[in-house]
């Protein structure tokens, strides 16, 4: 297992974790600053391509996006030694690297976890996915807007600090 920890093998996996994190934060951009804004100016007859089609796709890549980011920022964490302490705000040894590392990794985690618990099923029941009467589907919609937009102010802090810890 120590081939892990492989300088060749470390930079592999922090690679991994920023593209699929390029991935899932682009996408939680693209819904709340392009799709959801611009839904209301499809002309209605368009509209089920991108319920039943674009949003869809989207979707699928978005939450995996968001469970490959978090695999691989754990695998780094834990190849350099740190994902103890930074899960721990670094309380056990006092660190501000692995205090700010960690705020970055929780916000991180709040964030899949919205994404697979919280918007997901609401997204589902949104685009007809599951059935839903039409209160219900309505109330789903604007409960997965909700979070995402959430996210999309996580998202902030969460990339500060992870990325401000290392200038």
């Amino acid at each position: 297992m120590e081939f892990l920890k492989e300088p060749y093998v470390v930079f592999f996996v922090r690679w991994l974790h920023v593209v699929s994190g390029i991935m899932w934060i682009g996408l939680l951009y693209y819904f709340n600053f392009v799709q959801i804004p611009n839904m209301p100016k499809i002309p209605d007859e368009q509209k089920p391509a991108i319920s039943k089609v674009i949003a869809p796709a989207a979707l699928f890549w978005f939450r995996w996006a968001a469970l490959s980011t978090v695999i691989w920022g754990l695998i780094q964490a834990w190849q350099l030694g740190y994902i103890h302490d930074a899960l721990a705000f670094g309380l056990t040894t006092g660190s501000k690297y692995n205090m700010s590392i960690g705020i970055g990794m929780w916000l991180g985690l709040i964030m899949a976890f919205n994404v697979w618990f919280v918007i997901w099923p609401n997204q589902k029941k949104a685009l007809g996915m599951v059935p839903a009467e039409p209160a219900e589907k309505a109330k789903a919609a604007r409960m997965a807007m909700l979070f995402s937009r959430t996210n999309t102010m996580l998202s902030i802090p969460m990339s500060y600090a992870m990325v401000a810890v290392h200038s």
